[in-house]
């Protein structure tokens, strides 16, 4: 089929189902369409044959068969409902810095990035809102926690799309997110380099640190200002991205960021009224820009994590001082992943090479044995 389609796994879709993948970037795609191609063996991963339950790693590739044509008689098309006038005015109300070819929110805490079992409010449901004139639609181009607000990009244009996830994977875009953690460390500038994976038995919702299987995730902090022993402004930057990286890494070390629960737990609540919502922000990111120059836009802290600030007497000025960080070069077990990630792509290509080359030079059906085309093989003498 000509009109076979392939997809590279983008790291922020790093062990998610296949389904949730299709949720997330062919929403028009039924479950049941999907499930008729894993069955048909049409639906493949890396040239294996995938169902929609397996679950998919940054870089594989999907080949994904045409869209088959739904006009089925009293079944209309599958349509995204209109947004409200309250929906438009809210999620025009967070973009912080537009341009032809892109836009930056300021998203606060507890609205999802995109749509999942139970979750019906989210940033992506609300992109029709930020078409305007353009004829595609707004695209997400990385992803942050439910409750983690700040900056987050969104591309205008298919090109825009394709720039920054190349730029995100390569990690060339810079992500500065500020945090309230439990305790102080003893080195007030560090960079946390622990290997995470997925938690078994959490259905991919959770990670940990895994010195043997996990994969490898940097993280540098740098202290603010400190109140006494007790808590902690941070300056958080990720060398990678893994999901929930900033989180495991702070609760491993020991300083879990403050309303976090999850990885924290009962530790990770502070008395003295400072409010139990998450206090993790990402407040600038930088990112070359399609066109040429560059986007830097930094996104103003939330109610509640601007009063905690207020309450435990830091002035925000002082982390506007601190100056953008730049990346190390990347590590041997970095190194290593992309040397294998680029290795199975070479192999994966020589392999069709080789399949294409060898159909190529098959002889045709008939011809062999110096025999011509169409003619049949004679048949044997009687002794």
């Amino acid at each position: 089929m000509s009109d076979i389609r392939t997809f590279t796994v983008a790291p922020d879709d790093d062990g998610i189902r296949l389904d949730r993948w299709f949720k997330r970037h062919l929403p028009d795609t039924s479950f049941t369409l999907v499930a008729k191609w894993a069955r048909t063996g049409q639906l493949r991963v890396d040239g294996a044959r995938a169902t929609p339950g397996d679950r998919i790693a940054a870089g594989q590739t999907l080949r994904v068969p045409p869209p088959e044509p739904v006009q089925v008689a009293g079944k209309p098309k599958r349509e995204r409902p209109p947004l409200s006038d309250e929906e438009v005015e809210f999620a025009r109300d967070m973009v912080i810095h537009q341009d032809a070819q892109a836009f930056v929110l300021n998203k606060p805490p507890g609205l999802a990035t995109q749509g999942g079992t139970k979750t019906t409010a989210h940033v992506d449901g609300l992109l029709d809102a930020l078409q305007y004139d353009n004829e595609g639609r707004p695209k997400l181009v990385h992803r942050l926690d439910k409750d983690t607000s700040g900056a987050l990009l969104v591309a205008r244009t298919a090109r825009a799309a394709a720039f920054f996830a190349k730029s995100f994977s390569g990690r060339s875009a810079k992500k500065v997110y500020w945090a309230l953690i439990v305790g102080v460390p003893s080195i007030e500038d560090g960079v946390i380099d622990l290997p995470l994976a997925k938690q078994p038995g959490t259905g991919g919702e959770k990670m940990h640190v895994d010195e043997e299987n996990g994969q490898a995730s940097r993280s540098r902090y740098r202290v603010i200002e400190r109140a006494g022993n007790s808590t902690a402004w941070v300056e958080l930057t990720p060398y990678t991205g893994r999901t929930h990286q900033l989180r495991v890494h702070m609760a491993a070390i020991g300083h879990p960021i403050v309303g976090d629960g999850k990885y924290g737990g009962p530790a990770a609540f502070l008395t003295g009224g400072i409010s139990r919502k998450m206090h993790l922000h990402s407040r600038r990111i930088a990112v070359d820009h399609p066109d040429g120059g560059k986007i830097d836009v930094e996104a103003e802290l939330p109610a509640h994590f601007a009063e905690s600030l207020a309450q435990l007497g830091f002035d925000q000025m002082l982390g506007n001082m601190m100056p953008l960080d730049e990346a190390p070069a990347p590590t041997k077990a970095e190194q290593k992943t992309r040397a294998k990630q680029h290795a199975k792509t070479v192999r994966k290509e020589r392999k069709g090479e080789r399949r294409n080359r060898g159909a190529a030079d098959a002889p045709r059906r008939g011809a062999a044995k110096g025999r011509k085309p169409g003619t049949k093989k004679p048949s044997p003498k009687k002794r």
